[in-house]
Formats: structure tokens, sequence, C-alpha cells
């Protein structure tokens, strides 16, 4: 499986109606000005978010836990994050259960070309606090996540997006605001195909809320986000699903860490893979994330994927693929970016 669920792509949502296509022009000028995730008219590496490992996510970046194929946005257990899938993938033949795809690699420039004109005259913040509501998915009387386990996820991201464990301190902090229990063996077995109707019931609170689905996810697949640019064309859609097998201490082996919540929470902060656009610029639209053609598998010590470019694949960043033991870190240019994305998409100014 793919580690990190895909969520599902900004193409998907585009196909499915939900938001107004990006204007052309921000693919060039202000996307290759962007690419450092540092301010408006830094430069830019460009990248977008799509992930097809056991970490994906559906319909929007959906990750797989394992193996996963190139240019998909929902991740295998191998690839972490997948994306809400706003509409049924169009394949031929009998129908089939929503797929998590992801973003274009020319939508990276794009992305961060609309974000430079939204960041015109704005100062991002130095500090965000996201408040969250937790929605628990159960099968039935019995629940498969304590109100324990809930928390223990809670101080993992906490530490995380601190540099407890790794990298830098970014700045973003999460507050538990409350857990909800729901009981659908539909919803449990299926949140993909189910997450219109789900995410409808469920959902509160507007672009600023974190809403934290947790379920239980396909083998392939560990969760999947939605982005912050995705949020006022489908506001319902908006949050992250995570596997309950992934969270601190669960039965999903070399993904249990809680670090799938992590990963998945970084696209809803608007992060893309460090893989995105492989070794092509713009990239992940960060500059101190260096290329990386594929993405990370299990526990490599040493990865140069790029080797004509500067700089080791970054196997051990939150964005990448790599087993939980592995990932320990978030960079300064990513840290740089979340504030931006919350400065233009999620903070309450800006919806």
């Amino acid at each position: 499986m793919v580690r990190r669920a895909t969520a599902v792509s900004l193409a998907c949502l585009l196909a499915a109606g939900l938001i107004p296509p990006l204007p052309d022009g921000s693919a060039a000028g202000a996307g290759a000005a962007l690419r450092s995730g540092g301010r408006a008219g830094g430069s830019v590496r460009g990248g977008q978010h799509a992930e097809q490992h056991p970490r994906h996510h559906a319909g929007q970046h959906a990750e797989y836990r394992a193996g996963h194929p190139a240019g998909q946005h929902a991740e295998p257990r191998a690839g972490r994050h997948a994306e809400p899938h706003t509409g049924q993938r169009p394949m031929p033949g009998p129908a089939r259960a929503p797929v998590p795809r992801s973003p274009k690699p020319e939508d990276v420039a794009k992305v961060v070309g609309e974000l430079g004109r939204r960041l015109a005259g704005v100062t991002p913040p130095t500090h965000i606090t996201v408040p969250t509501r937790v929605h628990v998915i159960a099968s039935g009387p019995d629940r498969q996540v304590s109100e324990e386990t809930v928390k223990a996820q809670i101080e993992v991201l906490n530490a995380a997006y601190a540099g407890k464990f790794g990298g830098v301190d970014t700045g973003v902090r999460f507050r538990l605001d409350t857990i909800s229990v729901r009981r659908s063996a539909a919803w449990f077995t299926d949140p993909v195909g189910n997450e219109k109707v789900m995410k409808k019931a469920l959902h509160e609170g507007g672009a600023d809320t974190l809403n934290l689905y947790i379920a239980q996810l396909s083998e392939l697949m560990l969760g999947f986000a939605s982005y912050p640019y995705w949020y006022a064309g489908a506001p319902a859609l908006d949050g992250v699903v995570i596997d309950w097998r992934s969270l601190p201490g669960g039965a999903m082996t070399n993904y249990n860490q809680g670090f799938t919540g992590v990963h998945e929470i970084g696209h809803w902060l608007g992060l893309f893979h460090t893989f995105e656009n492989g070794c092509r610029e713009p990239g992940d639209g960060i500059d101190d994330t260096p290329a990386e053609a594929r993405p990370t598998e299990a526990c490599p010590q040493d990865k140069d994927t790029c080797a004509d470019r500067p700089g080791k694949d970054p196997a051990h960043n939150f964005m990448d693929y790599a087993h939980d033991r592995c990932m320990w870190e978030f960079t300064a240019g990513q840290a740089h970016r979340m504030h931006e994305m919350w400065a233009a998409f999620r903070a309450s100014s800006a919806t």
C-alpha cells in the first residue's frame, strides 16, 4: 500500500465542475516566481500536490500504501495521501468505485501564480491555531477508535508541526474542539464512495476549521485530503480522511505512528508532495525541498534520484512516502508556504 493517501486532484474537481479553473496566465510569471514557498514574488520551485501511495486521498488527494501509479493523486500505503473524490472518475467498462486522483503537473505553477496575486499587500500570519473537529466513524456499536487515541493523534500533529521530531517549528498548532462518533457501516468501510453524503452530514465550521474523519480505507489507501484553494468551490467537501489503523499505536505496520495524519493535513494546509513534477521545475513549489524523481519507499538512508539537481532527495520529509519511522521533518520553506496558503485561502478574511 502506498504511504500517503492521495487527495482528490484539482483536475478531478475541475472535471466535476466544482471549482472554476485557475487563470491560464498564472502558470508562467508569478508561478515561476513563488517557487520557494517564500513570499509572493520570490522564486518558486512550483510543486503541486498529487499522491498515490498507500497514503492517498480519495477524490482529492489520496495516498496509497505501497505502490502507486505515477501521476495519480491517491496514495497507496506506500504513498500516503489521497484526496476526496468528489465525482466518479470516468473509466471505460463497468462502473467502478470512485478513485482519488491528483493534480496535473502544470497545476503547480498555476496555483503558485494565483497565490502570488492573492498575497499582494497581505502579510501572512506567523502563528496559526487550527480549530479541529474529529469525526470518528464506527462500523457498529463497538467503536474502533477511543478518545484517548484521538488525543494521541492530536499530540503527534502538534509535535510534528512544532519540529519536535526534526526539522523546523512550522508555527502551526491544532486545537481539539470536538470529537463526535457516527455509527455507519457503509461510511466506515467506504468513506470514498460515501464521501459526499458523509461530509454533508458531519462537516462543521468554515475554511479555517479542520474536519478530520477517521474511518477504514481500502488496503491500498491510507488517507485523502482537500486543498485550501478548493474550499470556495466545494466547502462541504473540505477536510481530511485517514485510516484508523494509521493512528498512533494502530495496526498498520510501518504506518502507525500518526504520520499519515501529519502528511494529509500538510496537503490541507497547502503543501504538495516533495516529488511533484519529478526533476522538472517547478517541482513542489518550495525552494528548500530538493527535486525528487519518484516517491520514497520504505526507509532508504541515501537517495538521490535527480543527480543533476542540487541536494539529495528529501526522503525524510513528511510530504514524501517513507515509512513512519523515517519521516521527521518539514522545511522552513514549507512552513512559510503553509502560512501563505492560510492567508490566501483559509483565513476568515480570505473567504
